[in-house]
């Protein structure tokens, strides 16, 4: 996702040069801040920070700039693509591929730096003749073990093979050996126990074959934070980064580094009107008023990421510091808000969907909640012709 962005706006306003009072607002000291309590947290592991889909919609220069500046000593993203647009963007740190690129990207990831994964001998294969082709420094590598998640990664036996094979070959260096985590979210699931039993019994098949990778890594946000015997030498951490919990926020975990949501979604009223009792709002005016009310109109929809469901859910909005509820179906471009009898809500008035105003708070993870996924999901959802501003350290909107 490639959003529009504004490096900077006065605190609370929207986006310089965007018409529509709607915009994303992206706390990048809180990036750098939540990945120095990462990296302090898992030292002496080093900390991956993972930027794919566009930083997880906060904007992925941006965030890898500023996730550098905290500590991080590599990124990780999910693309050749996206990792080409950090190097246009002349970000020199390491750049992981999480998912072996296509034989045709090969040329890509060599003359860009960057450090694919592996897990087919179709890929080995490629990777070599890309790097054969060139007069480069041997190219890093990482090898993908799947250790029970089943999504990509070679088998155990065949990803030691594999490994070996990246090791003896002359163009490439066998950096990095790694596998995924499925439920280290889930912090009583054994089954990370397991994972990580079956990925050090690879380590030390791979290492009687007298080869050691400098980096091992196996933990994602959850992992690194809560499963500490798995940190090895890196760690991959995205959520966390964004300063969100791995897991929803109603449930007891163990304790977290002090993390700082990075994201905040705001609007400004754009139409306010009185409705009498007993009217219907929206498509399929199945809200009903109980009451002669003011219902305010906001300029964000479904095609920004503010889900059409939300509505029929419960979710609320911050207007003047309270929680209001939104009121009908979200449509595609606007929403509605129920602001009750008398109210003196007026046009221009801030609206914040996520994030906080005054001494209330709507979080990702409650969108989560309401429509049944996750909140990375929902930071992922909000689209890119919503322009993203970013603040400059210390700068905090009222609605922050």
């Amino acid at each position: 996702m490639t959003a529009a962005a504004d490096h900077h706006h006065p605190a609370g306003q929207p986006c310089a040069g965007h018409l529509r009072p709607a915009w994303a607002e992206i706390d990048l000291a809180a990036v750098e801040s939540n990945s120095r309590a990462l990296a302090s947290a898992v030292a002496p592991a080093r900390l991956c920070a993972v930027v794919k889909a566009g930083g997880y919609g906060h904007g992925a220069v941006e965030v890898a700039r500023a996730a550098l500046a905290g500590g991080a000593s590599h990124l990780a993203v999910a693309l050749v693509e996206e990792g080409r647009e950090l190097r246009r963007a002349g970000i020199e740190a390491p750049v992981l591929v999480l998912s072996e690129p296509d034989p045709a990207a090969m040329d890509d990831v060599v003359g860009h730096r960057l450090t694919p994964t592996l897990y087919t001998p179709r890929g080995l294969a490629a990777l070599r003749a890309a790097a054969g082709a060139t007069r480069t420094p041997p190219v890093p590598v990482h090898v993908k073990v799947d250790t029970g998640m089943h999504r990509v990664g070679a088998p155990p036996d065949q990803a030691v093979a594999l490994a070996a094979d990246v090791a003896s070959s002359p163009e490439l260096e066998l950096e990095g050996f790694w596998t995924h985590f499925a439920v280290s979210d889930e912090v009583e699931d054994g089954f990370t126990a397991t994972q990580v039993a079956s990925f050090q019994a690879a380590v030390d098949r791979l290492e009687a074959r007298g080869v050691r990778p400098r980096l091992l890594h196996a933990a994602n946000s959850a992992g690194a934070i809560w499963h500490p015997g798995a940190r090895f030498d890196l760690v991959r951490c995205g959520i966390a980064v964004y300063g969100l919990s791995p897991a929803a926020e109603d449930t007891p975990r163990r304790p977290l580094p002090r993390l700082v949501p990075a994201m905040a979604l705001k609007a400004r009223v754009s139409y306010v009107k009185q409705v009498g009792v007993g009217e219907g709002l929206s498509y399929g005016l199945r809200y009903r008023t109980s009451e002669d009310t003011v219902v305010a109109t906001v300029p964000l929809g479904y095609a920004d990421g503010v889900t059409r469901s939300l509505s029929a859910r419960g979710a609320e909005v911050l207007i003047g510091g309270r929680r209001l509820p939104m009121a009908g179906t979200v449509t595609m471009d606007q929403l509605l808000v129920d602001c009750g009898p008398g109210s003196r809500v007026a046009v221009g008035d801030e609206v914040v969907l996520i994030g906080s105003q005054g001494q209330e708070r709507v979080t990702a993870w409650e969108w989560a909640a309401l429509t049944g996924t996750i909140a990375y999901e929902v930071v992922c959802a909000i689209s890119g012709r919503v322009p993203r501003s970013y603040l400059t350290t210390g700068e905090r909107g009222p609605g922050r």
